[in-house]
């Protein structure tokens, strides 16, 4: 491999890691990582508890032996054939649940802030509508300016092309 493409490469992955979406994932993935440790402990002290109040906080023992006999030692089946399914509900029931906490205690609260902030800033703000451009506007604009200055008089938006 040549020096030219050793350096083609490190400032095409330079470029790669400083896009700012690459770095917004990078800092997600860090804040996502630390958060998980609060709904874990959400769930585990406060949710846990209260589901096991009404059932049983552990669901892994179910099974259903698909051929038996089955026989369970230390957790793990021996013999037979055996569908965990109390393992599948178990998982199911915690990602429902931490789905839940991080939903009421996370995100309708942060929309409900972020809305109370845009109508404070519509209300300081008060008439001052900003009027959103798009590409295509401006294009058009640019072409008829073109086309004003050749001396020809285009209506805006005919698809008249400048030679």
């Amino acid at each position: 491999m040549s020096q030219e493409n050793k350096t083609s490469l490190l400032e095409g992955f330079k470029a790669f890691l400083m896009r700012g979406n690459v770095v917004d994932l990078a800092v997600a993935v860090v804040i996502g990582a630390a958060f998980t440790n609060i709904v874990n402990a959400i769930v585990k002290g406060v949710i846990s508890p209260l589901v096991g109040a009404f059932g049983t906080q552990n669901l892994d023992g179910y099974q259903s032996c698909l051929k038996g006999p089955c026989v369970v030692q230390n957790g793990e089946v021996t013999s037979g054939v055996a569908i965990l399914w109390g393992s599948v509900l178990s998982a199911t029931l915690s990602f429902l649940i931490t789905a839940a906490v991080v939903y009421f205690l996370m995100v309708l609260p942060m929309a409900k802030y972020l809305a109370r902030k845009a109508a404070r800033e519509k209300a300081l703000h008060g008439g001052q509508d900003s009027v959103e451009t798009t590409e295509l506007d401006v294009l058009k604009d640019i072409r008829d300016a073109l086309v004003q200055q050749r001396g020809g008089e285009t209506p805006a938006g005919s698809g008249v092309r400048i030679p």
